[in-house]
């Protein structure tokens, strides 16, 4: 895993107003691809990685279903974003959800929360379809200025 140069300095911004989670769809698990254990050990590395740099995670939440098991948590389901403002007192209406994948805006926007679309990962190849409304933003740097900018932090 190798993260973006500006991600850490981003996550930082972004920390002392928010709380940071991760919600991941790993469907490879039920498809057999990959291991549970494989997923969370690649998430514990992500979440370390992040520490040692006094990034902190405060969940993962991660659904290995796939779309056919009609789960209550893979994204665009709400659950989990719904979960953590459960867990940790959130106010989604003044939360924020970025990602790469049209379900991230979608489940955002299920929730309540406002969802940032950026173009890094896999979000160049489903540009064309974010629906009008939804901020598109060049990656995760762009993504916290926007959000700094529009709460005024």
């Amino acid at each position: 895993m190798k993260l973006y140069p500006y991600t850490i300095s981003a996550l930082k911004k972004l920390q002392k107003r928010f709380l940071l989670f991760i919600i991941t769809n790993q469907s490879g698990i039920s498809r057999g691809e990959v291991t549970a254990e494989q997923v969370k050990s690649v998430n514990d590395f992500i979440v370390l990685t992040l520490r040692k740099k006094r990034v902190i995670i405060n969940e993962v939440y991660s659904c290995p279903h796939q779309t056919k098991d009609n789960c209550r948590c893979k994204k665009p389901k709400p659950y989990f974003l719904k979960k953590a403002a459960k867990d940790f007192s959130l106010n989604l209406k003044d939360s924020f959800i970025i990602g790469d994948h049209l379900s991230d805006a979608e489940c955002g926007i299920r929730a309540g929360a406002t969802p940032l679309y950026v173009l890094t990962g896999h979000g160049m190849k489903h540009r064309a379809d974010v629906p009008v409304g939804i901020k598109i933003c060049r990656n995760l740097k762009n993504a916290a200025e926007h959000i700094l900018m529009v709460t005024n932090a």
